[in-house]
């Protein structure tokens, strides 16, 4: 078989496949102009295969594809210096304007003077479209997200200055107290919202998180800090928006309940908040120099905050561990995913 015989059936072989095909395609000569086109490039563009067949490609319909870069592209493709993959354009002619994605290859007959160039198109308009409605969504969910946010800290700081004007107001020490308690969770909680508008969401740094957060309950609650201080250590761990409010309240309830009971009278100490992890494994301190746990308060029925800080660490497989830190009290939140080495499993089931 000669070499005119291979070229043919090559040619043959191009159209068939062409005919074939689902995509708008079309096979171009060495000049651009067109040899054949697919019956869906014809339907997906409502040309008449008369008016296409044997003309250039850049005088097809309005001459929405004479576009220099397309013009460079194809030009580059023929001579094998580039090769298009995925070009994205803009095809303007009398209708809407389309996204359209590119694909080119030169066919390699043997023959320079048989040079064909197979350019198959992809029509993304109405992916485009949609992608910019998603794009839209998602700047009105975020502005709508600040606008809450914003609310919210405004809600927060008018609940905390009602709770403290009330407390001046009270005649009983106990009922005073209790609204001491609900203005620091208050105000802790509008720390935490304020640290979730700062990371938007995203991962947080805990040892800046904790440490912010901590500076605001001091702030609140410590009278005299050359008596009593908060310090936080942690390493770089970072986690989403949901474990670090479980986490930011725990170390309030925990920092909370060290600073009324660790410390009676005058007595100074320090409290400190340590965090670090190890792969999925990850230990929350909460520890105290004072004058640890007394059997009276360790006999009585669990109050609020301990019932917050054991519900919170329930929800992140973690077990809560109380010992004496000699002086004082050591509360852990310790989350396990693999077995120890007395065989025993720790995992928590949720």
């Amino acid at each position: 078989m000669n070499r005119t015989s291979h070229t043919d059936i090559a040619h043959n072989l191009a159209l068939a496949i062409l005919a074939s095909s689902t995509a708008p395609a079309l096979l171009l000569d060495g000049d651009l102009s067109v040899i054949a086109a697919s019956t869906s490039f014809y339907s997906t563009f409502a040309l008449d295969p008369q008016n296409v067949a044997g003309r250039p490609l850049f005088q097809l319909s309005a001459r929405e594809w004479d576009v220099p870069q397309l013009r460079s592209l194809l030009a580059a493709t023929l001579s094998g210096h580039a090769k298009i993959e995925a070009y994205e354009m803009e095809l303007r002619g009398d209708a809407v304007p389309r996204r359209l994605v590119l694909n080119a290859q030169k066919l390699e007959y043997g023959d320079a003077e048989q040079v064909r160039l197979l350019l198959t198109i992809s029509d993304v308009t109405q992916a485009r479209i949609s992608e910019k409605l998603k794009d839209d969504l998602l700047r009105e969910k975020a502005i709508l997200l600040q606008e809450i946010q914003h609310r919210v800290a405004n809600s927060l700081q008018i609940i905390a200055s009602v709770l403290m004007q009330s407390a001046r107001r009270v005649q009983s020490e106990e009922t005073r107290g209790h609204l001491h308690d609900a203005h620091h969770r208050v105000m802790s909680i509008a720390t935490l919202q304020q640290q979730l508008a700062a990371s938007r969401l995203g991962d947080v740094e805990l040892r800046t998180y904790f440490t912010q957060l901590c500076q605001s309950l001091g702030a609140s609650m410590i009278r005299d800090h050359d008596q009593l201080s908060l310090e936080v250590t942690a390493d770089d761990s970072s986690v989403n928006a949901d474990i670090s409010v479980s986490l930011g309240l725990i170390v309030t309830e925990l920092v909370i309940n060290a600073l009324k009971h660790a410390f009676p009278g005058d007595r100074s100490g320090k409290i400190l908040v340590d965090y670090h992890s190890r792969g999925q494994d990850w230990k929350l301190s909460i520890s105290d120099d004072g004058v640890g746990t007394p059997k009276s308060l360790a006999d009585a029925k669990p109050g609020l905050g301990t019932s917050i800080v054991e519900a919170l660490a329930n929800q992140m497989d973690a077990t809560v561990e109380t010992q004496g830190g000699h002086p004082g009290t050591i509360v852990s939140i310790v989350h396990t995913s693999a077995t120890d080495t007395d065989g025993i499993d720790r995992r928590k089931v949720a």
